[in-house]
């Protein structure tokens, strides 16, 4: 049976607690009642995403996860979204650069089926996975690549910026999405390797949470999952640190058909975990989150120079952090008038810091943020799982919002005066083609993404 212990509610919690359990094989399971409403959510994170990837086998992660939609043993082809829809739940997967996640969320009383269905395609996939369902996976990727990177205005910013942002060989430098190349080069061979390799129980952490019968859910769970073999031959990922600042500026002009002049930022931050993480944070939520944020006051309000202005953070624990400047520009417009006007505000911030008025804003924005994150069975469950992979510890999703409140306004000054400086980020300019030449089909690129890919099926 699972070994485990209940725990205590935690200073900060906002009374939520969280039980964590392990099974012989490995798995480590994290269960948080809810009894609000009559549902369970079920998430299992697996720790592997795009920065486990080696040269020439980009992609490969989030090309497995829709693979993971495909069938298993005792579930054919499309069975496990028809089996879930069915039973009124809804259900999906999404890969990062840090891990791929799979989401079920269901009525109380059809929490064991979602249990079984993905312990089923844990333990018995490799028996479903065929040339056929590679294949088709392989061109929904691609499609999926097009229709968001390659075919939309701006679309490859977050790629061309992440590769700037981290250098050639960093296990960060590419995006989970993967290259038209390495799509097509992936093996059947290649996509059974790493299901051996990644999907195994010791790699996972599963949580779930809502209207649940602790002691029932464990056997549930050990009925279903306690049997899987685990895996030793994993590698842990390469090393993702890098110096606190760049250095230089890292520039690139793009003549694209886009819609408007554009400039995009991406600046080196503090990694996840950590208090400067928090501080820059709250940074960007004061200067670009919202029509109350400096930028958006100064650039979209005031000067009229620009139709939207934001800023981001990404947050890594692998590697630092990404903070993420996106500006669109008023017709008639130039790049430069934008970029002085940014560099007075983030100079301005590290020189004066927020006022007070600022901190309790953006504290109280981050505030709800996380509490509508921790309010939702499936959020919440998504959060114990991010905590235990990528932190080791399920129990830190429960008081991260006490470590925002507890950040000071000099911790935000001191973020902002040694990172937000011009010498450490990366910038892409964009230029709309000239209408004759956008008129001809000159342009291929497109739109802001984040860093999760999901299957969307």
């Amino acid at each position: 049976m699972p070994k485990g212990h209940t725990a205590t509610e935690q200073a900060g919690s906002g009374g939520l607690t969280a039980t964590e359990h392990r099974l012989d094989n490995g798995l480590r399971v994290v269960l948080s009642e809810d009894h609000l409403t009559p549902v369970a959510a079920v998430c299992l994170w697996y720790d592997v995403g795009s920065r486990h990837e080696v040269k020439g086998r980009t992609g490969l992660a989030h090309l497995f996860e829709h693979l993971m939609f495909q069938g298993s043993a005792q579930v054919k082809g499309n069975g496990h979204f028809e089996l879930v829809q069915g039973a009124g739940g809804s259900l999906n997967g999404t890969t990062s650069f840090e891990r791929t996640n799979y989401f079920e969320t269901m009525p109380t009383h059809q929490l064991e089926l979602a249990l079984w269905l993905e312990a089923d395609r844990m333990g018995s996939l490799l028996a479903a996975l065929d040339e056929e369902s590679m294949e088709n996976q392989r061109d929904v990727v691609k499609n999926e690549r097009r229709q968001r990177y390659d075919n939309v205005p701006y679309g490859t910013a977050f790629e061309r910026l992440t590769a700037l942002m981290y250098p050639e060989g960093h296990p960060y430098h590419h995006t989970p999405i993967g290259s038209m190349a390495d799509l097509d080069a992936a093996t059947l061979e290649d996509a059974r390797a790493f299901f051996r390799t990644n999907y195994a129980p010791n790699n996972a952490v599963l949580s779930v949470v809502g209207d649940i019968d602790p002691e029932q859910t464990l056997a549930w769970i050990e009925k279903y999952f306690g049997s899987i073999p685990s895996h030793e031959g994993k590698q842990p990922p390469r090393d993702g640190s890098l110096p606190d600042v760049i250095g230089k500026e890292l520039r690139e002009e793009i003549k694209e058909e886009v819609p408007a002049r554009a400039l995009m930022a991406a600046y080196r931050l503090p990694e996840d975990g950590t208090r400067e993480a928090d501080a820059a944070d709250l940074a960007l939520t004061v200067l670009g989150s919202g029509e109350s944020s400096r930028l958006h006051n100064r650039l979209v309000r005031r000067d009229r120079t620009a139709v939207a202005a934001g800023f981001g953070l990404l947050r890594l624990a692998g590697a630092p952090s990404l903070g993420w400047l996106d500006v669109k520009t008023s017709a008639g417009v130039e790049i430069p008038q934008i970029e002085a006007a940014v560099d007075e505000e983030l100079a301005r911030l590290a020189e004066e810091g927020p006022t007070d008025e600022e901190m309790e804003r953006a504290q109280a924005q981050l505030e709800r943020e996380w509490l509508d994150r921790l309010g939702t069975v499936a959020d919440r469950a998504d959060e114990l799982c991010r905590y235990a992979v990528l932190f080791g510890d399920p129990q830190l999703a429960l008081t991260a919002v006490q470590r925002v409140l507890d950040i000071t306004a000099e911790e935000v000054k001191a973020v902002a005066a040694a990172r937000l400086r011009p010498d450490n980020r990366a910038v892409l300019v964009y230029e709309p083609l000239p209408a004759e030449d956008a008129a001809d089909g000159g342009g291929e690129d497109a739109a802001h993404n984040d860093e999760q890919e999901g299957a969307a099926k």
